[in-house]
């Protein structure tokens, strides 16, 4: 097996540029109507926004790779940084660093792309772990590959280049992502750089753990300093939906100079997370209204229940709001907490689903 590394013309990649002519349409298309529903917000729920975006990036980009953090230790982490000041408390510490990525990732989208930059967003993600050596390139003489399967049974899917040869790749691609000039119009080149960088970064895959939320966040990197502002989207919510296209697509473009399916695939995903994007500004903005409607009606317990819902995001509590997730959240007895439940259903905050032990709960917002 011959991977893209190993190939002569190592890092000159080959496409068919007009595989994403209609893409870039609908993007554009896209691109314009968000821009105009961001600058349309308050201050307040512009924030909002953004914040939730963070949340669901971090989530998202970590789940990929099958780490799974606590919705709060996000929330606080992310918030911890923006704001040096907060000391929200964060259970898992290791959800510190992805949370503290994001808004590097963010801040970070008009600075000059180094090797020192790409470190320091390593360090950020692991500093607080004790089995990586953060901020730092791999080392060893064994081989890094990527494998799925059982042990004894491993399927490989791509070998990387060895340890004595970071140094080198990497000084390259960061001299090949300054020189792949683009202009903030041009849609096309803008989407091929950005899904070339991601391709590339992945196929160095040059730290011991972590290659896939460095090459996420680079992508989104790419995006924002292309288009001269911070995209808000979540491009790892969109790949996680379907984790196995994601990596048959990255696994095929590793073997090979010409990746014109990649480029389709990559910019695809692309597309698809400004869409999810207009449905979480809506979900914002929703929400926002509805507690400005409904908050006065609220006892301090339901308030927090109800934020707590929110803080879900777009998708909501997996089998809606229960009387036991509901005491969970509350630390209040099941009498008092069913007292609480029918008044939120009462003043139609709530719809009941169901009856009985099976009854969920979820927010009414045609009241």
């Amino acid at each position: 097996m011959q991977y893209n590394w190993q190939h002569k013309e190592w890092a000159k990649f080959d496409y068919n540029a007009a595989v994403i002519d209609q893409i870039i349409l609908e993007f554009a298309l896209e691109i314009g109507e968000i821009k105009g529903m961001i600058e349309n917000l308050s201050e307040d729920i512009r924030q909002e926004t953004i914040l939730q975006f963070m949340i669901d990036e971090a989530l998202k980009t970590s789940e990929i790779e099958g780490e799974y953090y606590s919705r709060q230790d996000i929330i606080s982490s992310i918030k911890n940084r923006i704001d040096v000041t907060s000391a929200l408390s964060i259970k898992d510490k290791n959800a510190r660093g992805i949370g503290e990525l994001m808004v590097l990732v963010h801040n970070d989208y008009q600075a000059v792309l180094s090797e020192q930059l790409i470190k320091d967003w390593h360090q950020t993600l692991f500093g607080n772990s004790k089995r990586i050596q953060s901020g730092h390139y791999r080392q060893g003489e064994e081989p890094m590959v990527i494998v799925s399967g059982r042990y004894g049974k491993e399927q490989i899917h791509f070998e990387a280049p060895p340890s004595n040869r970071l140094a080198e790749e990497m000084r390259q691609f960061v001299e090949w992502y300054q020189q792949f000039d683009v202009t903030v119009l041009d849609i096309k080149g803008i989407l091929i750089k950005t899904a070339i960088t991601h391709l590339y970064f992945e196929s160095i895959h040059p730290f011991e753990d972590g290659n896939g939320r460095i090459g996420r966040a680079l992508a989104e990197k790419c995006l924002g300093e292309s288009f001269q502002r911070p995209l808000i989207m979540s491009l790892s919510s969109m790949i996680e939906k379907d984790k196995k296209k994601y990596y048959n697509a990255l696994k095929t473009a590793q073997k090979s100079l010409e990746i014109t399916d990649w480029i389709w695939y990559f910019s695809q995903t692309i597309l698809e997370s400004q869409k999810l994007t207009k449905k979480i500004i809506a979900f914002t903005i929703k929400k926002a209204h509805f507690l400005d409607q409904k908050k006065l009606q609220l006892n301090e317990r339901q308030y927090k229940v109800v934020l707590k819902i929110f803080d879900q995001g777009i998708a909501g509590f997996d089998g809606g709001m229960t009387a036991r997730k509901y005491i969970s959240i509350t630390k209040i007895s099941k009498a008092t907490a069913t007292r609480d439940l029918i008044d939120l259903v009462e003043k139609q905050i709530f719809t009941a689903i169901g009856a009985g032990r099976s009854v969920r709960y979820e927010l009414n917002f045609s009241s």
